[in-house]
């Protein structure tokens, strides 16, 4: 496994190995790794040849009041993690590597819509700045093959719309959520939980599973009374709702009912902790 520091070492090992033909699968993380990285990175492997995965806590994704300074970094760990699997390169660039010129003053790039819902209206900017440091690690990195994870859906498919708009080369996948044993999505924050604030979790998975059965049940009935009880189950169980929505998949835009393809997202806070979770809902 080869540690590249900066984008001109990065750029020489991928020279090197390209030389020889091969296709590159990516991974993008800002560390901390669990099994859900590791499952992305077992897919990347088995559709490339080679496998690049970076690790960039990326502060333009983050607005000033949020957790960049707090954010858990553990390279030493990550860097054993990896070794463990099929990786050839890890990236871990400096901030001034991937924005020179600071990343308040850098272009921006804006994915429209799918940018503006859910998480895009609770944190102003945060998707700008995924696309923008997703899009300077596609330049740098030049992969056949990206995978993301279907635990961040909106990323997803704003990182998908992006990459249709701007004609990047690039396939990206997508990759199942990877749970812990009572269901709760895995997610580098989950260490922030408290012991009770972490046996109350679950409770998140669960109720979005109990309203997708109850809107397959019934896909054409309104939805809103369903959508309605589960806020109050998680509200009343100590949850602080930022948003529990059933939205179209193909454009986020508000769904009344389940007679389309369309996902149950929620966001929701406990303490000081903020999860999100999906679940989509294919029509029949």
């Amino acid at each position: 496994m080869i540690i590249a520091a900066d984008s001109q070492a990065l750029s020489e090992r991928l020279q090197a190995l390209r030389a020889q033909n091969t296709t590159v699968g990516f991974v993008p993380t800002m560390g901390n790794l669990h099994q859900g990285h590791l499952s992305l990175i077992q897919q990347a492997s088995n559709a490339t040849d080679i496998v690049v995965v970076s690790i960039f806590v990326n502060p333009m994704q983050f607005a000033a009041h949020e957790d960049l300074d707090t954010y858990p970094r553990t390279l030493e760990a990550d860097f054993s993690a990896l070794r463990n699997v099929k990786v050839d390169i890890v990236f871990t660039p400096s901030a001034s590597d991937i924005y020179p010129h600071g990343s308040n003053n850098e272009t921006a790039i804006h994915v429209p819509l799918l940018g503006d819902a859910l998480c895009g209206k609770d944190r102003p900017g945060h998707f700008d700045g995924v696309c923008t440091v997703v899009y300077k690690l596609f330049q740098l990195v030049k992969p056949d093959v990206a995978v993301f994870g279907e635990k961040d859906l909106q990323q997803l498919l704003i990182i998908k719309k992006m990459t249709r708009d701007l004609k990047l080369p690039v396939d990206v996948q997508s990759g199942a959520t990877k749970r812990a044993e009572d269901g709760l999505a895995l997610s580098s924050r989950n260490q922030y939980l408290s012991k009770n604030e972490r046996a109350l979790a679950p409770l998140l998975w669960q109720t979005l599973r109990h309203s997708a059965e109850k809107l397959t049940a019934s896909p054409a009935n309104d939805a809103r009374p369903i959508l309605i009880a589960a806020r109050k189950t998680l509200e009343q169980a100590g949850f602080s709702v930022d948003y529990l929505e059933l939205r179209a998949i193909s454009t986020l835009s508000a769904a009344h009912d389940a007679t389309q393809d369309c996902a149950l997202f929620v966001a929701a806070r406990l303490g000081q902790t903020r999860l999100i979770d999906n679940i989509q809902i294919l029509a029949t």
